[in-house]
């Protein structure tokens, strides 16, 4: 049986896009000797690594984005079953794990919406590592648009470098709205 992970990256994120991929580890993968976690618990040293790893393996992935403007017209939830299925569409295989609690229904396709499978299922963790490395590194081109926001150590997300230098030097059109808001209320 074919198994396709799934998994996103920035999904709380402050500015950005949203990020997911899917991912296929084929018995190549395991040449390179190399552990699997939720792209969580790794430093950016190891997830380029088994970024690498996952590429140089032959592995099938792919990945998709969501603009910040997209969700800032669409909405987080949208974006976020929208990545998924359009991931689905593209990738063909048997079963479709996706980490999270998501009701995603795709005709004649079996997936299944896995509660921490980012953490259980290796095909899953390398997906993490694959949406994670994939909006970082598209995080960092943002920065050199816009280095006072410091994306390139934030990612985007709400630190307090971050929603200092919103309310310092205002929002740009990678920010999203709804997200900057509820920051800029709760700090």
């Amino acid at each position: 049986m074919i198994i396709c992970g799934l998994d996103e990256a920035g999904r709380g994120a402050l500015a950005g896009p949203l990020v997911a991929a899917g991912v296929i580890l084929n018995s190549k993968f395991k040449k390179y000797n190399i552990e699997l976690k939720d792209s969580k618990k790794l430093n950016r040293q190891q997830r380029e690594r088994i970024f690498k790893a996952i590429v140089a393996s032959g592995s099938t992935l792919g990945t998709e984005i969501i603009t910040a403007r997209q969700i800032n017209n669409r909405g987080i939830g949208w974006a976020n079953m929208e990545i998924f299925k359009r991931l689905i569409k593209k990738i063909q295989a048997d079963k479709y794990i996706v980490d999270g609690n998501l009701r995603i229904h795709q005709r004649d396709k079996n997936v299944r919406c896995v509660i921490k499978a980012d953490a259980t299922r290796k095909c899953v963790m390398a997906a993490s590592v694959i949406a994670k490395v994939t909006r970082d590194r598209l995080m960092q081109e943002l920065h050199g648009e816009h280095p006072k926001y410091g994306w390139r150590m934030n990612a985007g997300y709400g630190t307090n470098y971050h929603i200092t230098a919103i309310k310092e030097s205002g929002v740009v059109r990678y920010h999203r709205s709804v997200f900057v808001t509820t920051a800029l209320n709760h700090s």
